[in-house]
């Protein structure tokens, strides 16, 4: 799972175009939203969803759930554990 969570961090730097963070600043358990967190943005949940239909061929069926899975890259890597084949 650790494995699955800095490839996580890695996809978002990369995606988010977040060139100023390391995997390292990212804590597993910090929100991602919010000004306590990594401060995205509804712009930047829609590039999560691309990232994970791109990268884990996984499809967020409910948008209601997006505020769960989106949490946390602990949360995204539970999410997609779960669901990928």
């Amino acid at each position: 799972m650790e494995n699955l969570k800095l490839e996580i961090k890695n996809h978002l730097i990369e995606q988010l175009n977040l060139e100023d963070l390391e995997a390292s600043d990212i804590e597993n358990d910090s929100p991602l939203f919010g000004d306590e967190g990594l401060g995205l943005d509804s712009i930047d949940a829609l590039e999560i969803i691309v990232l994970l239909e791109s990268q884990y061929k996984l499809k967020l069926e409910n948008p209601e759930e997006g505020k769960t899975v989106f949490h946390s890259v602990n949360s995204l890597a539970e999410y997609i554990a779960a669901n990928r084949t």
